[in-house]
């Protein structure tokens, strides 16, 4: 049976959005209470623009918002179609269906004003498989205008349907003021984000479970993890860090040496960062995903009233992007030190990169190469996107956060993430078989352990690593519940 999500406009998570995106076969419904919101800001919508002036329905938009525009004027159509100049590539299909799942679910939340066939129309779309053709480029944090006009577009049949397996919603009949209430979100932008977040919320998990075994396999100590450290210094992610590599550990460990390298003395104090990071990224989506923030804001209650506002800028959501990178940064840099740590005999006491017995075989050394070339494609990705900046519409929207290219930007570094920790795992499984001394199989990172030495290829001679690597890398996933 297929699971079912619920989107009511008022409690849907990032998780869920990540899952039935990621998943076809998830089916979602609306609540009868949300498509009651929503028919309630409509009908006010309607009575309101009918006694005062409203942007988007009665004006203009951007510095048109001084015209008026007549009740029997295609306004709305017009602005779908002109606006609909989204660039660049076409839009994945689980970021489309991520899009399509928040922005019914905003619509839910009773402030866009806007019939509530659109999101009738939008979950239908999710449940068929049928999908708007949008392409990626064409916001800049205050709004995905021209990723929403494309699927405005297809909602009303001006534009095809890609894929599915069912029949695609009907074409449906826009009234004055639909086209604005529609594409003033940023649901592309939270989708991705949504998504980009699972994934890194995955792989800070299994960051700690990699740098356990990373710490067994060079006989590292746990004293820098210990609790009365952080409790001298409490910050509480670091001191859930630390907490989390002495569950992982099963027990205080003597290491080898006075002091570990920073890769492992420092992973609470910088990993840390990260995992707060992350935390911050979900609070925010899950104000955004559940946020009527449609400009005008229509409330239906006390006999309706409108409020032109900014709450369609995304600068909280793409700063959380911002800093969430440059933390995953950081502990990506620990990583890629630590496989530094798994090469090197003075560690491990085996030979130089975990090399067989064979005259200078090369073992993991590659691995390496490829970590640090993911290392620099996340320190790319990382460049903070509100350092841009954007003067537009005749100079009545003088500011940009950039929220949009933060959401690519941190789906990339995800992924380059993914690889620099996924060569770290290879090396170190590969290490501790080596020293035939594998955690203690009661420990959380023995059972780690097991788990992962199974799945990984066991040969040492000097052959391709790709496999390997992009094995570890599905294994993340695994090892973030352990």
């Amino acid at each position: 049976m297929s699971t079912v999500v619920t989107l009511d406009g008022i409690r849907l998570r990032p998780s869920d959005v990540a899952g039935l995106a990621r998943d076809a076969g998830v089916a979602v419904r609306l609540d009868p209470e949300g498509l009651a919101r929503a028919a309630a800001a409509h009908r006010a919508a309607g009575e309101i623009a009918r006694r005062r002036p409203v942007y988007g329905r009665t004006t203009g938009v951007g510095a048109n918002r001084t015209e008026h525009v007549g009740d029997g004027d295609l306004h709305g159509l017009r602005l779908l179609r002109s606006h609909a100049g989204g660039i660049g590539a076409p839009v994945p299909a689980d970021q489309v269906r991520a899009m399509l799942a928040v922005r019914a679910n905003q619509i839910l939340a009773g402030g866009a004003g806007l019939q509530p066939a659109f999101a009738e129309a939008l979950a239908g779309a999710l449940n068929s498989g049928r999908l708007p053709r949008v392409h990626e480029v064409g916001a800049i944090g205050t709004g995905d205008l021209t990723a929403l006009a494309e699927t405005g577009l297809t909602l009303i049949g001006e534009l095809p349907w890609t894929g599915g397996r069912g029949t695609p919603p009907a074409p449906l009949a826009p009234e004055p003021g639909d086209a604005l209430a529609f594409i003033s979100s940023s649901a592309l932008t939270i989708g991705q984000a949504a998504l980009a977040w699972a994934d890194i919320a995955a792989l800070v998990r299994a960051t700690t479970v990699v740098a356990a075994l990373s710490l067994h396999a060079v006989d590292g100590g746990s004293e820098a993890f210990d609790a009365q450290v952080h409790a001298a210094r409490p910050h509480p992610a670091v001191a859930a860090v630390a907490a989390e590599m002495r569950r992982l550990l099963g027990g205080p460990r003597r290491g080898a040496r006075v002091q570990d390298p920073f890769g492992y003395r420092c992973l609470p104090q910088v990993h840390g960062p990260a995992v707060d990071a992350a935390a911050r990224v979900e609070r925010v989506l899950e104000i955004e995903i559940n946020a009527a923030a449609e400009n005008p804001l229509v409330r239906a209650a006390g006999g309706g009233s409108v409020h032109h506002h900014g709450g369609f800028h995304q600068a909280p959501l793409g700063l959380a992007l911002d800093q969430v990178r440059v933390a995953l940064l950081q502990t990506a840099q620990l990583s890629a030190a630590r496989l530094a740590t798994l090469v090197e005999p003075a560690f491990t006491g085996l030979r130089p990169f975990l090399a067989d017995g064979a005259p200078a075989a090369s073992g993991v050394m590659i691995l390496e190469y490829s970590a640090n070339s993911a290392l620099a494609d996340l320190r790319g990705a990382a460049h903070p996107a509100a350092l841009g900046h954007a003067v537009l519409s005749r100079g009545v929207e003088e500011h940009a956060g950039f929220a949009a290219q933060a959401a690519r930007q941190t789906l990339r570094a995800a992924a380059s993430y993914r690889l620099v920790l996924a060569c770290e795992l290879v090396a170190a499984v590969r290490a501790v078989r080596q020293r035939a001394r594998p955690p203690a199989p009661a420990t959380p990172a023995g059972a780690a352990f097991a788990e992962v030495a199974r799945r990984l290829d066991p040969r040492t001679e000097d052959r391709p690593l790709t496999a390997d690597v992009e094995s570890a890398a599905t294994l993340l996933d695994l090892l973030a519940a352990a």
